[in-house]
């Protein structure tokens, strides 16, 4: 312990996010520091580990085999130094901290509101930070850098360190406007007569669905792509696509004429995830419990307690 006392350990800050960036601007910005007060704070650290730590390479900066082996212990000692300043004290009710989520627009919209009203109750001083998604491998990799605290996503089975819990459990229906010439006699045959919209994050236009039809010796016409379900009651409100949406994904009180899927179609399980780190947070796993009490037993939005 008496090495650290000749230590500035606000270098210590500063070096996790010039590795996890690996560009001395970004790093500034993320710390709220400026661009020559970072440089300095660089200066410094390769003078204490007597390495350069950033080095030129092809298209910017990477990191040195050192600064390498320095990212996963730095990132867990500053997680425990959090850990150990957060715990005197944590009265829910009058905590002041922020608490950083990733999932995609379909399930935010249908939990927000919900946990924003429970979160009102029991820990009015908690703030939701939803940061923009890229995707489940993104987020995870995001849990495992500490760049986020809690992931709800459709997820593979996680090892430790990290954790999860099921929230929910979707399926899916088919959604057409009012008057759609489909909607009468509605069945397969019908279903494939019309053009349908696709909900893709990279625009692709082949689902497991289309694999299904395929093995009938079917398939379906995409008239559309979108990166949103919460862009889809729109389109079909004005035109005769039809889509198969998470039942979720319908908003409530839509003009929409709804019906079960004319062949069976695997749901999913939506999860929530979080780090070990963060297992010992209390305002983060309160977040975590009223995330899963906001979507009820059964998986429905469930008013506050």
């Amino acid at each position: 312990m008496n090495g650290l006392r000749g230590v500035d350990l606000n270098l210590l800050v500063v070096l996790h996010a010039l590795l996890e960036e690996a560009h001395v601007t970004r790093a500034a910005r993320r710390l709220g520091l400026s661009q020559p007060a970072a440089s300095n704070a660089l200066d410094r650290l390769r003078h204490l580990f007597g390495d350069p730590l950033l080095e030129r390479g092809r298209g910017g900066l990477r990191l040195t085999p050192l600064a390498g082996t320095l990212r996963a212990p730095l990132r867990e000692a500053l997680a425990g130094l959090q850990e150990v300043l957060r715990r005197p004290g944590r009265d829910l009710a009058t905590a002041r901290q922020t608490v950083r989520m990733l999932m995609a627009d379909a399930p935010a919209a249908s939990l927000l509101v919900a946990l924003q009203a429970r979160l009102a109750v029991t820990a009015p001083g908690v703030t939701l930070a939803l940061l923009p998604w890229a995707g489940a491998a993104d987020a995870l990799a995001r849990l495992h850098h500490g760049d986020a605290d809690l992931v709800a996503s459709v997820l593979p089975p996680l090892d430790p360190p990290l954790r999860q819990r099921r929230l929910l459990e979707e399926s899916y229906c088919v959604a057409m406007r009012p008057g759609h010439p489909a909607a009468a006699d509605f069945g397969l045959a019908r279903w494939l007569d019309f053009p349908h919209v696709v909900v893709s994050g990279h625009g692709g236009m082949e689902m497991p669905l289309d694999a299904v039809l395929a093995a009938r010796g079917l398939a379906r016409r995409v008239g559309v792509v979108v990166p949103s379900f919460l862009m889809v009651p729109p389109l079909l409100a004005g035109s005769d696509l039809i889509a198969m949406l998470p039942t979720r994904c319908v908003p409530d009180g839509a003009a929409l004429t709804l019906r079960p899927t004319p062949l069976p179609v695997e749901g999913f399980r939506l999860d929530l995830a979080w780090h070990d780190r963060r297992s010992g947070d209390p305002v983060v796993m309160h977040v975590a419990r009223a995330m899963t009490e906001a979507f009820g037993a059964d998986g429905i939005p469930a008013p506050p307690a």
